[in-house]
């Protein structure tokens, strides 16, 4: 009875390390990890112990005999990971090089190793953990929101709740005795990286890639147009965009990209409200879908299905969940992409797209058309998006398909960082390894660091950040212990005072216990898992509720 990885693997390497025969692949020593899709456990070598289920922050494995219908495709696609050999045969095992840090040496006269992390998502938490190992190591998180934890709060879809189960690792590490939240403290406004390293040996950056690739064409920006991106902020409830506009009064949405986050979308917008009813949803995005008109969104891709950017485990989930439909010519296409590929991967998924329906066949509920070769021209409307032109890719024969919402999800950007230098052309902060250089020199900026989306680019999965948080760490540590870092020159109690100063309303750990308590208490008569706050002022009165500091300590002091 193999264990089995399914959709909702996230990459992040925990499985690999507790597994004690080594059957789970790319380990992150391999070169395929930085770009897999997802992990894959070797039916042959597995020997059913489990250690892996427990390890998983996101519960994306369970036994063979244990998988949901939708699920059993991922027997096969775990299995043909690993090459064919006789039965019985199983493969050699191989180094999985479990991460070891230099330990942050005590140097006589020194302060302990003090970091600052700026941003709260999964790069910034992995970070801190890795940090954390460390015999001493003090860890300081501020971000800018009043909640902790970036994408996986606002950027995961919320019928994707056990992708959002890592945060439980998270709040783990949010509890360590060195570790501090400071929520509601924008680096850039309320303090300045100076002020930071005054108080810190290093700071890291993880800030994320928050702006949108913006499509340059005729049209966009007309009311009616906008990103996949801020809909699922919308979604979630994220407090930037609780307000804005989305109008499903039409029967048509268009996307254009298909990556995983088109998926998404276009998933949540074709879904039945009920089922959503039971998820995380912010409840003015759950009005809306519920007085829906939409009766189709069209995923437009410039590209043939072979090049679909999709991964396969959305794939396969989105055709489990939604009714997801081709046009004829697309289905030539598929068919021939498929005589000519002989990629592993490429073939699953044009199989996978094979398989489905025919979108002249009118369904019983909304549904989902992938759409191939289209090269978008402009949006079309006098008042609002009324329809978008393409080209067909490779010639100059236009298609116009109408749409009253249209969507772009073609990317991500980082912004630049205030004192810290910044490559426009990659949306990057120019780095080698994690340690910030400056451009022109080539030199390290000392005690500058980046983990996560503006360090590498907006390229993997929420667990990708522990492998590329590690990287830094190691480099942080190893500059900490030759001596490159000034120690800091104020106390941690001058640096809580000069934030509570400067932002009277800062939110720490346990005015985050009491926001996340709060929520998931509002959900509990409706069956979700929680019913989010969206307005600031709302997460903050929730915050005021949570025992002083000095009561913490005490229970502390008792508890040992």
């Amino acid at each position: 009875m193999p264990h089995v990885i399914t959709q909702s693997c996230c990459n992040d390497g925990s499985c690999v390390f507790a597994c004690p025969v080594n059957c789970i692949h790319p380990t992150p020593d391999e070169p395929g990890f930085a770009t897999t899709e997802m992990l894959y456990i070797d039916p042959v070598a597995c020997v059913d112990c489990g250690a892996c289920v427990s390890a998983c922050p996101v519960g994306a494995i369970a036994p063979d005999n244990r998988l949901e219908s939708q699920q059993l495709p991922f027997v096969e696609i775990n299995a043909s990971f690993y090459p064919e050999r006789p039965a019985g045969v199983k493969l050699p095992p191989t180094s999985k090089l479990a991460p070891v840090i230099p330990a942050a040496q005590v140097h006589a006269r020194r302060r302990p190793l003090t970091v600052a992390i700026v941003g709260s998502g999964p790069a910034a938490m992995y970070a801190a953990d890795e940090l954390l190992t460390q015999h001493g190591v003090r860890v300081n998180v501020f971000e800018k929101l009043p909640t902790p934890y970036g994408l996986v709060r606002a950027g995961v879809a919320p019928d994707h709740q056990n992708t959002k189960k890592v945060t439980r690792l998270f709040d783990r590490v949010s509890r360590h005795r060195h570790f501090r939240f400071y929520l509601n403290v924008e680096v850039g406004k309320h303090l300045s990286h100076a002020e930071l390293l005054a108080h810190h040996h290093a700071v890291l950056y993880a800030v994320g890639a928050p702006h949108d690739r913006r499509l340059d064409i005729d049209g966009m920006g007309l009311p009616g147009t906008g990103t996949a991106t801020e809909l699922v902020a919308w979604i979630n409830g994220h407090p930037d965009f609780v307000d804005l506009p989305v109008d499903l009064g039409h029967e048509r949405v268009v996307i254009i990209g298909n990556g995983n986050v088109a998926l998404d979308v276009a998933r949540v917008l074709t879904a039945d409200s009920q089922d959503l009813a039971r998820t995380d949803i912010s409840d003015r995005a759950l009005e809306v879908l519920r007085n829906s008109a939409v009766r189709e969104v069209v995923i437009a891709a410039r590209r043939g299905p072979a090049h679909s950017a999709f991964t396969l485990p959305e794939l396969i989930g989105l055709t489990g969940a939604s009714d997801v439909v081709l046009d004829a010519d697309d289905h030539e296409l598929m068919a021939r992409d498929l005589a000519a590929t002989s990629d592993t991967l490429t073939r699953n998924k044009l199989e996978i797209l094979s398989k489905l329906g025919d979108a002249s066949v009118a369904g019983a509920r909304p549904r989902i058309r992938l759409a191939y070769r289209l090269t978008p021209a402009r949006v079309l409307g006098e008042q609002r998006a009324g329809a978008v032109e393409f080209t067909v890719t490779g010639t100059e024969e236009l298609h116009r398909i109408d749409a009253g919402l249209v969507l772009t999800s073609i990317g991500y950007r980082g912004k630049p960082i205030r004192d810290l230098p910044f490559d426009e052309s990659a949306s990057i902060v120019p780095n080698d390894g994690g340690r910030v250089v400056d451009p022109d020199s080539g030199r390290p900026v000392t005690g500058a660091y980046v983990a996560g989306w503006i360090k590498r680019g907006p390229t993997g999965f929420i667990g990708t950040n522990k492998s590329c948080s590690f990287q830094t760490v190691q480099a942080l540590v190893a500059d900490y212990n030759v001596g490159r870092l000034t120690d800091p020159v104020s106390t941690p109690d001058g640096l809580q005072q000069l934030v509570r100063a400067r932002q009277p309303d800062v939110v720490d750990a346990a005015g985050w216990a009491a926001i996340d308590a709060a929520e998931i208490a509002r959900g509990i008569d409706d069956g979700r898992p929680r019913e989010k706050f969206t307005d600031v002022a709302d997460m903050l009165a929730a915050a005021a509720t949570a025992p002083k500091a000095p009561k913490r300590r005490l229970l502390a002091r008792l508890l040992g």
